[in-house]
């Protein structure tokens, strides 16, 4: 099994792949481009894990995303989670490839990250299909205003999809006056 670290961290990664998404024809480009553009900038939050052996495990996170280079569709996060005293490193890259969005959490499948299959945008929220070796699942990743994004990530287990974590992200707006003097 995991250790509640490593479990964080790949349910994390599901999270951070909240932007990646599928894109058909040229106006669904515009479409994922404009997600994109709002997710990216500066996050932070608490999340949970509310099924499984870490039941009720707490963490925050604080992650910072600028789209990705291939026309702005698709992004790439970088930033931490923290579970009391220990900090793990977070990072992810999704980009369009052919007619989809192929990505990676930390170092892919292939190592101790998690690999994007497929994904969609509709409007405020994007699904992506996450796989690491023989666990399957989705993240579901909703803008709720243009501050707050809500992120669920579940694994099939057996014919059902079974949620595992939630989080509850910020953005992170700089609040301080500027003005000028003339």
């Amino acid at each position: 099994m995991y250790s509640r670290t490593s479990l964080i961290a790949r349910g994390f990664a599901a999270a951070l792949l909240a932007v990646s998404a599928t894109a058909s024809p040229v106006q669904a480009d515009s479409r994922d481009k404009a997600f994109f553009d709002q997710v990216a900038g500066t996050w932070q939050g608490p999340g949970e894990i509310v099924a499984g052996k870490y039941k009720g495990t707490k963490f925050t996170c604080n992650l910072s995303g600028d789209p990705a280079a291939t026309d702005g569709l698709g992004i790439k996060l970088d930033g931490h989670c923290r579970v009391g005293v220990f900090k793990q490193p977070m990072s992810a890259t999704i980009t369009r490839t052919g007619g989809t969005y192929k990505g990676k959490f930390l170092d892919g499948a292939a190592g101790k990250g998690l690999d994007i299959l497929s994904g969609n945008v509709s409007g405020d929220k994007v699904v992506v299909a996450i796989n690491r070796q023989k666990l399957n699942g989705a993240m579901i990743a909703r803008l709720q205003d243009d501050n707050t994004m809500n992120v669920t990530i579940s694994v099939k287990v057996g014919e059902t999809m079974v949620p595992v974590i939630g989080m509850a992200l910020n953005r992170k707006v700089d609040t301080m006056a500027v003005g000028s003097i003339k």
